[in-house]
């Protein structure tokens, strides 16, 4: 099974939970664009509290408890035996981590509507104010459903396999660092921004375009891949593309947010 669905497949779909993950860095609150319009039965997913942990040296956007994730999840209806679609009004970059974080702890039918919200609206379906009445899920979180890696892990990666930097190529390169204290990357990664997994519809290129595009950063057949980002949002969002490309991808969630909270790490640069 795909991990995307398109709009008319969702609207045929039938039975599943929605998850409206609105989110932008720097914000406003997704919630508020979520009150404007949604697709109908879709629950607003806050990526900062239900989808991560409090901020802290683990990084901007830890990896939630286990107790905590099956908690927001059951609270936003959530159900093991029922499917789950996720979408943002960004490229999916935002809808991208509630996939994988669903996939992590245990779900096994998680889709990303592909182009988001835009998509839904430019097939001429309908979008509505009404919040609906929300029956609490029985999901039940079990951590590793999808690899992960933490500092030492993504260090020894970069030397001997794959390890993908999806931020903009300026920050990649440390030229700008708007947010994390240090500019610069894992010395050893290679950067393929996530912007260039989709195209100027939002909606991701096909599979052989993904895996030309990640050919070109060295990721061969049977290669150890994994990726990061700033803090292991849209780090997802490149593990997704990755696995549309058929190639598994583990996530460094502490991402560079960790990275540079410990001064005594490598920081690499142009």
């Amino acid at each position: 099974m795909s991990p995307l669905i398109t709009p008319a497949e969702l609207a045929a779909l039938g039975g599943a939970t929605i998850l409206d993950v609105r989110w932008l860095l720097g914000g406003p609150p997704g919630v508020e664009a979520y009150c404007e319009g949604h697709l109908p039965g879709a629950v607003f997913c806050d990526l900062n509290a239900d989808l991560a942990a409090p901020p802290g040296a683990a990084g901007r956007h830890p990896l939630p408890e286990a107790g905590d994730f099956q908690r927001a999840m059951r609270r936003l209806g959530v159900s093991g035996g029922r499917p789950v679609v996720v979408y943002d009004d960004n490229a999916s970059m935002a809808a991208a981590r509630a996939w994988w974080a669903l996939r992590y702890f245990g779900h096994r039918d998680v889709r990303v509507l592909d182009g988001g919200l835009a998509a839904w609206t430019q097939a001429g379906l309908p979008v509505v104010k009404d919040v609906p009445d929300v029956v609490e899920g029985d999901f039940t979180a079990r951590p590793g459903g999808m690899p992960v890696l933490d500092a030492d892990e993504a260090a020894a990666l970069a030397r001997e396999g794959v390890l993908i930097d999806a931020r903009a190529a300026e920050r990649y390169r440390g030229e700008v660092e708007p947010i994390d204290p240090v500019a610069g990357h894992v010395p050893g990664a290679v950067n393929a921004p996530t912007t260039g997994n989709v195209g100027p519809d939002g909606r991701f290129l096909d599979p052989q375009e993904l895996r030309a595009r990640f050919a070109a950063v060295g990721v061969a057949e049977g290669a150890r891949v994994g990726a990061y980002c700033g803090s292991g949002v849209t780090a997802a969002h490149e593990v997704l593309a990755l696995e549309l490309a058929g190639v598994p991808a583990a996530l460094y969630v502490g991402s560079w947010s960790n990275w540079t909270a410990d001064p005594s790490r490598p920081v690499a640069t142009g």
